[in-house]
Parts: structure tokens; C-alpha cells; sequence
């Protein structure tokens, strides 16, 4: 805690008065460029990586980066999700999974969750059906646990994106061509990104300055030894 007060006095010193009229305005309203789905893993850092001042982003932070019906209400993921595009007109969402996901380990190891009952009832929302999840550790019984991880991690973005569209105001913007969604993957490691590209079935790195893709992911997930397609 000492550390955190430590920073809050820098920033009271020395940030907020260098960026004062920036917090003027925002203190006015806000206008951010896109909601950010991110898992909550403290190592996932959006504004860093997106190098973002305050006022860009409209951040959502759940373990595992998921995005369960508009039914589910308790999270408040869904009321997010509305008042982002339908309030703040955000024209774009992306989903960012992240390597070394706390969450998709759970899903492979879900014996480690017998005494995480409400994090075991969140994960429900994760991921592909069981039944891929099975069909997919069949298929990569050779494959190395790290290895299942990321298919996994990749699996779980593309059906978060298809799970935003059960969101009547994502199917609305997707339809008006007023929303783009985009599903992305984040090396910690390297950080490296990667976009998922729905016509190849494959996420491919975002080079520097180059606009992501933002097609809507098919639920139809397939496995073979090069990863996931679609």
C-alpha cells in the first residue's frame, strides 16, 4: 500500500499538473474510441499497450475477458456493453485475451476449482461448448500443456466475439455499420498483438500502425495441428 501512496503523491506533484487542461475537459464529459473486454490479470495493462491518455479508452476487466448473455446481470458486463455503444456512440469493441490466462488454465484444470466455487461458476461463460473442449484435448493429446493453453485462449476470444452478438445493441451497430468488433491476442512475453482474422481463420500480428481486422467471428470452431480455424 505504501507504494501506491507513494505514486498517487507523484501524480498529485507532478502528473496532474502537467496534463491539467487534458482533466479540465474530461472533467466536462467523455468520448473514448473503443470499450476494451480485457481479463482482469494485473500483467494486462490496456492503456499501456495502447499507449492511451486518459479519456481514450472504455475499459471492462473481467477474469478471462469474457462476455456472458445480456440475460447475466449481476456482472455487469451487459450494462457496459450498453451504455458504451448506445450512450457513449463507442464505434469500436475489442476482446483481448492474454497469454498465461489464469482463467483458461482453470478450464484445463478444472480440478483446481473445487475450492473457487463462484470463479468455477464464471468460467461457464468461457470458451467454446465442452463438447469442443473435449474434442479439442483429444485431438492435442501430444500436444504440450502451454500449447493447449493458447488454443484455448484463442478459442475463448473468437467466442466472446460471437457471444456479443446475443447483445441487441452490438447486433443493432454490426447491422447499421455503425460497431466493429475485434478479437485479439496479447503476447506479455514479447509484447506482441495479434487480430483475428475470420476469413483465414488464424490471428496474425498487428503490425505497427496498421488497422486491425474487425470481422465478426463464426462460431464453427475446427483443430488441426496448425491451431484453430473457423
Amino acid at each position: 500500500m505504501q507504494r501506491l501512496m507513494e505514486g498517487y503523491s507523484r501524480f498529485r506533484s507532478k502528473v496532474f499538473p502537467e496534463h491539467s487542461e487534458l482533466f479540465a475537459r474530461l472533467a466536462e464529459g467523455q468520448k473514448p474510441q473503443a470499450l476494451f473486454i480485457a481479463c482482469s490479470d494485473s500483467r494486462v495493462m490496456p492503456e499501456m499497450l495502447m499507449q492511451c491518455e486518459p479519456g481514450d479508452l472504455f475499459p471492462c476487466r473481467n477474469a478471462g475477458n469474457l462476455v456472458p448473455p445480456p440475460t447475466e446481470t449481476t456482472s455487469g458486463v451487459a450494462a457496459t456493453i450498453e451504455y458504451a455503444i448506445r450512450v457513449l456512440k463507442i464505434p469500436d469493441v475489442v476482446i483481448c485475451g492474454h497469454s498465461d490466462c489464469g482463467a483458461m488454465k482453470g478450464m484445463l484444470q478444472h480440478e483446481h476449482l473445487d475450492e473457487l466455487p463462484l470463479v468455477k461458476s464464471w468460467l461457464r461463460h468461457a470458451g467454446p461448448s465442452s463438447r469442443w473442449l473435449r474434442g479439442m484435448l483429444r485431438a492435442a493429446e501430444s500436444f504440450s500443456f502451454e500449447r493447449k493453453l493458447k488454443m484455448l485462449t484463442e478459442a475463448n476470444v473468437i467466442m466472446q466475439m460471437q457471444n456479443l452478438l446475443a447483445h441487441p445493441v452490438v447486433a443493432d451497430g454490426l447491422k447499421a455499420s455503425t460497431l466493429k468488433v475485434h478479437g485479439w491476442m496479447y503476447d506479455i512475453g514479447s509484447g506482441r498483438l495479434e487480430s483475428f482474422d475470420s476469413e483465414l481463420g488464424v490471428f496474425s500480428a498487428i503490425a505497427d500502425g496498421q488497422p486491425p481486422v474487425s470481422k465478426t467471428a463464426q462460431p464453427e470452431l475446427n483443430i488441426t495441428k496448425r491451431g484453430i480455424h473457423v
